[in-house]
């Protein structure tokens, strides 16, 4: 690897338009001080910074279930799925994972798979990092069928700064781990709803890098 790409890394074609905007807003702030153009500077580096998308090794051995985004492991609890996606009314171990401003905010698959339903709300934007983000916030869901027949789902919630979420793909669409399915503007949280009795192999506060961390291993279930 060059030491260019340690540090320049490819920007997501969404973060276009909003690195345009921010180098305009530069170019007319230099106009009124030297000092507020630099801030300008720094601001539209950081936005570029936001939209990178770099390159990902994502782990080759099936049944790796890998995080869904860059940050921090900010909950392990048992939860009900959102009910939109229409999964059983059963608690599943939900892996939540906090993404700060300074965080890649690309989202990959975090298992392959046949998407089988995608589900939007639109809802409130509390500080993604609080346990009831993942009821009252914006959210958009993917469940997804794994090739041994069971469901997986994976949330993206908007957070307090965050206002926009995206997601590329599309209901029917068989998707590989690690597979870029969306982001989430400025700020916000990934749920994974792991399957019934698969157990997280991570802890709180732990970082994580989104289609190489290993959230848990579908053939490590633990059975009644």
């Amino acid at each position: 690897m060059r030491m260019r790409d340690t540090f320049i890394k490819p920007m997501h074609p969404e973060g276009r338009r909003f690195v345009a905007i921010f180098a305009i807003i530069t170019v007319a702030l230099f106009l009124v001080s030297g000092l507020l153009g630099w801030i300008g500077v720094c601001l539209t580096i950081w936005c570029y910074y936001f939209f990178r998308d770099p390159e990902r090794v994502t782990p080759a051995r099936p049944g790796l279930v890998v995080s869904p985004a860059d940050g921090i492991v900010s909950l392990i609890e048992a939860a009900v799925p959102p009910a939109e996606l229409g999964m059983p009314d059963t608690a599943l171990t939900r892996v939540s994972i906090f993404m700060s401003v300074f965080n890649c905010h690309v989202n990959r698959v975090p298992i392959s798979g046949r998407i089988t339903k995608i589900a939007y709300r639109p809802g409130k934007f509390f500080n993604a990092s609080l346990d009831k983000a993942s009821s009252d916030n914006e959210r958009n869901g993917l469940r997804i069928e794994m090739e041994d027949g069971r469901d997986l789902a994976v949330v993206q919630i908007a957070g307090l700064v965050a206002r926009r979420i995206v997601c590329f793909t599309s209901e029917g669409n068989v998707l590989a781990t690690g597979e870029r399915f969306g982001l989430i503007r400025f700020g916000s949280r990934l749920d994974v709803y792991l399957p019934e009795g698969v157990v997280p192999q991570v802890a709180l506060g732990q970082t994580m890098i989104a289609g190489e961390t290993v959230i848990a291993d579908l053939s490590e279930t633990v059975r009644d």
